[in-house]
């Protein structure tokens, strides 16, 4: 498939075939596409935790679904994907890159930095992988594990506190689904998000 047209198709994706295994093979492809992502200073400050078995998968969704909320709507489809990958960023990485010699800084002081690039990279390679699904004819979607649920979700998958969840990733063959209503308000085209020259010189002005 031509990247043009994996971009175009790349959408969130909320329910999956729970009958249609994602072979091992694919999902190696996968992740292998994220370490391909830009890295400051190739830090490659990211690791991934991936769930492929049903207990696995179950054992995610217990851990991170608010204990009040029933597997209803898009919590029921979602949970079919047979395949989670969770992306972690490490800041220790980039942290300790950065104090050596040929970076120039003499210290790991998180001050520095203008931006927390260790969570940026992870999304840049999450990213890779969500289009790499696309190619391979799957669904996939991002979404974010909420605060009150990462110490659960640490604790029931031995996570560090070193590495930190950005979100998750479902994976897996496509069922029909409804449209987001947020698609509602349309896609800013590329004139409305350019500014040339200066804030106020818009294309589309």
């Amino acid at each position: 498939m031509e990247l043009s047209e994996v971009i175009r198709r790349r959408r969130m994706v909320r329910n999956y075939d729970p009958d249609r295994p994602v072979p091992a093979e694919t999902v190696e492809r996968l992740l292998g596409y994220a370490t391909h992502a830009p890295s400051a200073g190739f830090s490659q400050g990211w690791e991934f935790l991936l769930l492929d078995t049903p207990e696995d998968v179950a054992r995610f969704w217990a851990a991170t679904s608010p204990e009040e909320q029933l597997p209803t709507g898009w919590l029921e489809g979602m949970s079919r994907a047979p395949v989670v990958v969770v992306p972690l960023s490490h800041r220790d990485a980039y942290l300790d890159r950065y104090a050596q010699p040929d970076k120039g800084w003499t210290d790991r002081d998180e001050a520095r930095w203008p931006v927390p690039y260790w969570h940026i990279d992870t999304g840049m390679a999450s990213l890779l992988v969500l289009l790499g699904a696309v190619d391979e004819g799957l669904g996939a979607c991002f979404f974010g594990i909420t605060p009150d649920r990462i110490a659960q979700f640490r604790t029931e998958f031995g996570v560090p506190e070193a590495y930190f969840p950005i979100g998750a990733m479902t994976i897996g063959y496509r069922a029909q689904d409804k449209r987001s209503p947020s698609l509602k308000r349309g896609r800013r085209e590329s004139p409305s998000i350019t500014h040339r020259g200066n804030w106020g010189n818009r294309d589309d002005s």
